[in-house]
């Protein structure tokens, strides 16, 4: 028999990364505790945090023939490389849940799914409702993109009218064209959407590789020991995508800005430091409650704390909803 990679259990679940944190067993969940805490957050979004949609339809057409990324909110984000629009974790629906369940969105998405431009690669990190959005799944405009996503949740893309779905493990790697590759890697999380499914599908972080620069998109991620070993095999990453958001969840948890399955914005300094990342995009903050720490203040620590890390503060890169940036100018590349 062949021997089977240590995140593949015998009974078909998955797990992380050898050495990875391990969460509390006595920690139980609350939703009353919760609930009550999450009133107490000021919920006022400053206006400079959301680009104004006539702006943003306008840079569409204004950046058509460049490279790109804009943040559409949470983790979708569209990336043109070339001729080749991916799109990622796209999440269009009003909440983060099953039916009408769920956080509720808080700032709307950049663009309505009906505006975006042709995708030719859908990415899917995980499973969770904030990443993996059924309605957007099944009211996609563009179903002929090819879809990478994790082991196990194929399912659900080819149910849906979707011809071109490719589930991968970690290392997996996908050639999109001579200038693009796509790798799949490890990320320390889990996966479930309902009472019965703990952990049977699979999660993780995609590493993209274009001409000769390197960008990698985080799934949901905690910190590990894994992050070394990728920054040595596969560093110096150009660009890395990460979660600064949904780290407080005292005092529900004993510690207070502490989550083994979603870094802090100090720690996802830290993962993108043994990364050997040029530079970081902070992402997963600003668009769903799901904890408890002010809701701007993600994107505050981070920035103060780049230098701590090694990155310049105009290097650890925060993002409006529906801001374009060049990727030539990011990546210094022609």
């Amino acid at each position: 028999m062949e021997k089977k990679p240590y995140h593949h259990l015998p009974d078909g679940t998955f797990r992380n990364p050898e050495g990875s944190p391990e969460p509390d067993p006595n920690v139980k969940w609350s939703f009353k505790i919760f609930n009550r805490e999450k009133k107490k957050l000021n919920m006022k979004v400053p206006k400079e945090h959301v680009i104004e949609k006539e702006k943003v339809l306008t840079n569409l057409k204004k950046f058509q023939e460049d490279d790109y990324v804009v943040w559409i909110g949470h983790a979708t984000f569209l990336i043109k490389l070339g001729k080749t629009t991916i799109i990622t974790d796209p999440v269009f629906s009003k909440n983060a849940g099953p039916l009408i369940f769920g956080p509720k969105r808080f700032t709307e998405p950049a663009l309505k799914l009906n505006e975006i431009p042709k995708t030719d690669i859908f990415l899917l990190t995980h499973n969770h409702y904030d990443h993996q959005d059924m309605m957007t799944i099944r009211r996609f405009p563009f179903k002929n993109s090819k879809v990478l996503l994790p082991l196990k949740l194929g399912k659900y893309f080819t149910r849906n009218g979707y011809s071109d779905v490719n589930e991968m493990d970690w290392y997996d790697k996908i050639v999109i064209n001579k200038n693009l590759k796509i790798t799949f890697l490890p990320a320390v999380h889990w996966s479930k959407r309902s009472l019965t499914d703990t952990n049977k599908t699979l999660w993780g972080n995609f590493l993209i590789e274009y001409k000769d620069r390197k960008l990698l998109f985080g799934c949901d991620t905690g910190v590990g020991n894994i992050y070394k070993d990728i920054g040595n095999k596969y560093g110096p990453i150009d660009l890395t995508f990460i979660n600064i958001g949904a780290y407080n969840f005292y005092p529900i948890m004993p510690y207070k800005d502490k989550s083994v399955y979603h870094t802090n914005p100090e720690e996802a300094l830290e993962i993108a430091q043994n990364l050997k990342s040029k530079k970081v995009i902070g992402m997963h903050w600003g668009t769903f409650v799901l904890s408890l720490e002010p809701i701007m203040e993600p994107p505050v620590r981070f920035k103060a704390n780049a230098e701590r890390y090694g990155f310049k503060k105009e290097d650890a890169i925060i993002y409006k909803i529906g801001e374009f940036g060049s990727l030539k100018k990011l990546l210094n590349y022609n």
